[in-house]
């Protein structure tokens, strides 16, 4: 399937060419010799705690550790939302979802935006797709190729031909539903680790079995297309991304705005350019990466973008220089309002909406981790971490220690020994709401179509949004 190219010209500032000029890239600029390939890996619905890279002994990972190993992780990587279609437009325009009126689920970019293979185009560029879409005719229409399967990436590159590519791959997995014998081997539900809040039953266990088991499916793929590079001898001419889009399918982790909705893995992979087995624990933000697709290919970056180019990290010239990192979650079967900064250690949440219990998305809620929770709460057996899920009223402010607890069990808010820092976070979140031209909870909301309390999905119709 072909899609026209849709072009939009911004203007450039001189960014990405003095960052370029001052690696050993260099000299791309300055020759005649093709451009970087870009080959991005998008897991949809995977949190950063589930791959043996970041620490899971239990998952099965041999090929995305391997990138890891050869070229260096991010250790404190944020999105600009839990939500995958907001998302994915904030990672290919490098804005925030409400600067693009994208900021609820399936809300499609509209015409006006140029995104990352639309600009690369201008550079030469040959753009591709795998698998999902997720942003709306206008932006599907930058790409110039696209296949459903994922076997396809040989056709992909013969398509190319002498020019440099773009490759999005965009898994399904390990979004839900479940199924099982999705691998070969399956995980041992009895070996998982299982995270404070889950209750510990047989049927959230074979629920996290088959999620880990959509993931090591999808490192099969991942293995196999850096196999076609190896072949085609593209390693060294290729930066290869591996990212995902939330935290995992699980109750307070995706639709949240902790580290666990999102906190993203994310590698890269560019061997004589990116040192091996590097680590990094600056913080990132998904708005960085359009610019830093659009620095590789030499291009002078937007002035539009709200995020910088990573090139000059990467390549080990510059320290990553982020102080903050900002996430919102709005509609996403239920209406929220929820807004975070991440600094390096802790993290501020804003709940406008404090006497309704936390919206989780619906297949989060219909899931049997979720029904194994709110049987427990039926019962009054849930612990304190638990309970944390089904708090109401919630807390306006939420503050918390990352260093001393990484599972953000620990509100801080009301601690005196807090107050300056809490303060101050707040003070960055407000600029940024100013800065960025936030919305305010009052407008563009919508009704919901899942059950806050029991967790149905009673409806599959959108609400129309009120309060523009």
């Amino acid at each position: 399937m072909q899609h026209p190219l849709t072009r939009r010209q911004f203007s450039r500032n001189a960014l990405a060419a003095m960052a370029l000029a001052a690696t050993p890239l260099g000299g791309l600029s300055a020759q005649p010799a093709k451009k970087p390939n870009i080959l991005v890996f998008v897991a949809d619905d995977a949190g950063f705690r589930h791959f043996g890279c970041y620490g899971n002994e239990n998952i099965k990972t041999p090929n995305i550790d391997r990138l890891a190993a050869g070229g260096l992780t991010a250790d404190n990587a944020q999105l600009t939302s839990s939500q995958c279609s907001p998302s994915r437009i904030s990672l290919m325009t490098g804005r925030y979802p409400h600067e693009t009126e994208t900021e609820d689920l399936h809300m499609p970019l509209k015409e006006g935006h140029t995104i990352v293979p639309g600009w690369l185009q201008e550079q030469g560029y040959f753009t591709g797709h795998m698998q999902k879409t997720h942003y709306g005719p206008a932006a599907d229409a930058q790409f110039q190729w696209y296949d459903p399967e994922l076997d396809k990436l040989p056709a992909f590159i013969d398509s190319a031909g002498n020019k440099p590519f773009f490759m999005w791959v965009a898994f399904d997995d390990p979004h839900r539903p479940y199924q099982a014998n999705t691998i070969a081997e399956p995980h041992d539900p009895g070996k998982i680790k299982l995270a404070p809040w889950l209750a510990d039953t047989p049927e959230t266990r074979q629920d996290v079995a088959y999620y880990y088991d959509e993931i090591a499916r999808l490192d099969g793929v991942v293995g196999r297309m850096m196999r076609t590079l190896e072949e085609r001898n593209l390693v060294e001419d290729t930066l290869v991304m591996f990212l995902s889009d939330n935290g995992s399918p699980f109750p307070r982790e995706k639709g949240t705005l902790y580290d666990s909705g999102v906190k993203t893995p994310f590698i890269f992979h560019w061997p004589g350019k990116i040192a091996v087995g590097k680590r990094t624990s600056a913080l990132i933000s998904a708005t960085d990466f359009a610019p830093t697709c659009l620095a590789v290919a030499g291009m002078e970056l937007p002035s539009i973008l709200s995020g910088q180019s990573l090139l000059p990290g990467l390549l080990g010239d510059h320290d990553f220089g982020r102080k903050a990192a900002f996430s919102v979650r709005n509609w996403h079967d239920t209406d929220e309002h929820i807004r975070s900064i991440r600094s390096d250690r802790y993290r501020l949440i804003h709940n406008a909406y404090i006497y309704l219990p936390f919206g989780s998305p619906a297949d989060v809620s219909e899931s049997p981790s979720w029904r194994a929770l709110y049987h427990r709460k039926e019962e009054g057996k849930l612990t304190p971490e638990q309970a944390l899920l089904f708090q109401s009223p919630r807390p306006e402010i939420e503050f918390y220690d990352l260093q001393e607890d990484p599972w953000e069990l620990n509100n801080l808010a009301a601690n005196p020994d807090y107050r300056d820092l809490l303060r101050d976070h707040f003070r960055q979140l407000a600029q940024w709401r100013e800065d960025t031209n936030d919305f305010p909870p009052s407008r563009r909301r919508r009704a919901g179509h899942t059950d806050r309390i029991k967790g149905v999905h009673f409806s599959d119709t959108i609400p129309p949004m009120t309060n523009k």
